[in-house]
């Protein structure tokens, strides 16, 4: 189900801020109530091509202690792109919505 909507939840989960491709992860596992429990070799490729498509940039950091890290942020692309993905899905979600309970017809 995922297919299609992955990049749209990276850029979600990078809304609140930097993270590194973990947090990220555990962000979109905890956000989804655990339904979406990716794997990294699913969520990695996302950032890459996120990247270059140039909605996200990232840069290393090493944490005094830790390990050195790559954080993702988006762009001002990101963000713009984000919101027009949210209305997309908006528009997305209520038309089936419509159809699976019998609503009002699309568009509303």
């Amino acid at each position: 189900m995922l297919k299609g909507h992955l990049d749209t939840i990276v850029l979600a989960a990078l809304e609140a801020g930097p993270a590194h491709g973990y947090a990220i992860i555990e962000s979109i596992k905890r956000g989804s109530a655990d339904m979406f429990d990716l794997p990294e070799g699913t969520v990695y490729p996302a950032l890459h091509r996120l990247e270059e498509a140039a909605l996200l940039s990232s840069s290393w950091m090493t944490p005094p202690g830790g390990r050195r890290r790559r954080m993702y942020s988006l762009t001002k692309a990101g963000t713009a792109a984000l919101a027009e993905r949210r209305k997309v899905w908006g528009r997305f979600s209520h038309a089936v919505n419509a159809l699976l309970t019998g609503g009002r017809p699309w568009p509303a």
